[in-house]
């Protein structure tokens, strides 16, 4: 094992981390972003100095104009984004158009790359990727898929509620699951304005990282022309694992970045902060945490490098995204809780980034599956003799 990085990947993460520092973390405090996350106009501002350095949409394919980076690769520049808030807008990296790239660059045709990811890739465009849906339908368990998709002639119409859509205000396109008269599953690319999409409301949620915050979505006899079917009718499902181990893996590795910069504001407000005679940091009782913080990154960190290696030999790695995603999901919701106690009443206000991170990072453990979800797939796995204690 070699976890010497090579010096143009050390150079491009010391490039991403000059960048995130002086064009992008003096703009936290810009007015134009509120609870359901920065606007359109902040949004194209951060895009074009990103542009301008030669960082947007590294992941993209070089086809697409991007750097094709490997999951590796990605794992490095990814963190140092996640360092703010607005980093992965930015670079273009950020949910849901981070895991559609992927997806629709694996899957789409031509036509549609040209037509859709295109756009994506170069900043012109947002998309949302619409497969969660309110009770009864599929949340954690995609087998309770409701929304139709009914073949029409030529066409599909597609009828159903969508909900804790990411990204879907303001959106150019969207990926929509949909169950066939089958049973199975088929992905549909959309134009948003399309008559048949209504956004019914945007929900408040405890983040407001993401643009376009989270919302609801119906659909009344949305219609789709054959030519836009993702893929192959009734491979919805296998598709949906092409894009999901790969985007969970990216969450972590944006929140390793986020949690960093949390401990970094902690560890200097201890350092710096005196209490009963001596600096905050000297009390074992705060020492300890700063400790404990720097151990959870550490881990979670070989968790998410060791998932992206996996990756990048050509594996599913499902378990291993599986279990990077709960430990990354779990430990850095403790390094981040533990700031905000190092930091005191510093820490439960807006006089730090820390009180943002924090509200920010604990849907984590929620987004791309519970911890528990997870837990009960990895149990049934090692039940079934399918995994052991080295994979």
């Amino acid at each position: 094992m070699n976890f010497t990085l090579p010096d143009d990947l050390l150079a491009l993460q010391a490039r991403t981390r000059d960048f995130i520092a002086e064009q992008v973390i003096p703009f936290e405090n810009d007015p134009r972003q509120d609870n359901h996350g920065p606007s359109d106009a902040l949004r194209q501002d951060l895009l074009a100095r990103a542009r301008a350095a030669g960082l947007l949409t590294p992941h993209a394919s070089p086809e697409m104009g991007g750097m094709g980076l490997s999951h590796v690769a990605k794992a490095i520049v990814f963190e140092e984004a996640g360092y703010s808030p607005l980093g992965p807008v930015a670079l273009n990296i950020h949910a849901p158009d981070e895991g559609n790239i992927h997806l629709m660059d694996v899957v789409a045709t031509e036509a549609q790359k040209d037509r859709w990811l295109r756009p994506l890739v170069q900043g012109r465009a947002r998309s949302c990727f619409a497969m969660t849906e309110p009770a009864p339908g599929s949340g954690s368990d995609p087998s309770m898929l409701c929304t139709t998709a009914t073949r029409d002639g030529d066409d599909y119409l597609i009828n159903g509620r969508k909900w804790l859509i990411t990204g879907a205000e303001g959106a150019d396109f969207g990926i929509v699951m949909a169950r066939m008269e089958d049973g199975t599953a088929t992905m549909f690319l959309t134009d948003m304005r399309r008559d048949g999409i209504t956004h019914e409301r945007q929900l408040d949620s405890l983040d407001r990282c993401f643009t376009g915050g989270h919302g609801q979505l119906r659909f009344d006899n949305l219609r789709i022309p054959a030519s836009d079917v993702l893929g192959e009718i009734g491979k919805g499902f296998r598709y949906a694992q092409v894009r999901l181990a790969p985007a969970r893996l990216t969450h972590c590795m944006r929140w390793l970045g986020a949690a960093r910069r949390a401990h970094d504001i902690a560890c200097d407000y201890a350092r710096t902060r005196d209490s009963f005679g001596k600096p905050l940091g000297e009390h074992q009782g705060v020492g300890f945490m700063l400790a404990d913080n720097l151990m959870d990154l550490h881990v979670v960190r070989l968790a998410v490098w060791h998932c992206a290696w996996v990756l990048d030999q050509g594996q599913r790695a499902n378990v291993d995204s599986s279990m990077a995603k709960v430990i990354s999901a779990e430990a850095l919701w403790r390094v981040v809780d533990r700031c905000v106690q190092v930091l005191g009443g510093r820490g439960v206000t807006g006089e730090t980034v820390v009180e943002r991170i924090f509200r920010d990072i604990r849907p984590f453990r929620i987004y791309d599956g519970p911890s528990e979800v997870h837990r009960m797939s990895l149990a049934k796995k090692i039940l079934d003799r399918r995994v052991g204690a080295y994979g």
